[in-house]
């Protein structure tokens, strides 16, 4: 299959209401189908954000300040990465709170990866990132809570050029003060257990 040689077409648009604004991109693709698939996904990692805070009750209507945004990580040979953010604030709250989520897919098939989809069946994934990761938690000197417990098998990440970004949610493995921790991976790292056609393998090349 011939790869997208040009980035993919995303407009943003946003839910603008009283305290609140939300912007979050849509793809401009040639299958309608795929399209459908990928912006529903999109709308609704935002709205899980948004129901997160509202089931933590920290919601109050005209009266918590909501802001949500996406930034692109990745967007070449069909290959597309957001992340996205909720931050909501209000008079009663000690400090404001913030959520993060992400996704990884292809544009051309429309398929979503989860992490265990980027790599081959039967490698011992698991283990090779979180030896990745215990080593930089050294080297840079990141705080934990509990100690590492390694990643789970919906762990969060996104994909920015040829690296593979692991992330966390505030308080998972970090104090709140150290906020979402971060464990970019290049990808050539792990090229010998990619799957063939993932994201990783497309964006090796």
């Amino acid at each position: 299959m011939e790869r997208y040689r040009l980035p993919v077409p995303v407009h943003s648009y946003s839910i603008m209401a009283p305290n609140i604004s939300i912007f979050f991109p849509q793809l401009m693709l040639l299958n309608p189908m795929h399209q459908q698939k990928l912006n529903d996904a999109i709308y609704n990692k935002m709205d899980g954000m948004f129901l997160q805070v509202k089931e933590l009750g920290y919601y109050e209507p005209g009266v918590t300040e909501i802001m949500g945004n996406y930034e692109m990580k990745n967007n070449q040979r069909g290959i597309v990465s957001f992340t996205f953010t909720l931050f909501a604030n209000m008079p009663s709250l000690a400090h404001p709170v913030e959520f993060m989520d992400s996704l990884t897919a292809d544009a051309q098939s429309g398929e979503i990866y989860q992490l265990k989809d980027l790599f081959k069946q039967g490698s011992d994934y698991e283990a090779r990132i979180n030896a990745i990761i215990e080593e930089q938690i050294k080297q840079r000197d990141i705080p934990l809570l509990n100690g590492f417990p390694g990643i789970s098998p919906n762990q969060k990440y996104y994909i920015a050029d040829k690296t593979l970004v692991i992330y966390f949610n505030e308080y998972d493995i970090s104090p709140g003060y150290a906020g979402f921790p971060m464990f970019p991976i290049p990808t050539f790292e792990l090229q010998d257990i990619t799957k063939e056609n993932s994201p990783l393998d497309v964006l090796s090349v």
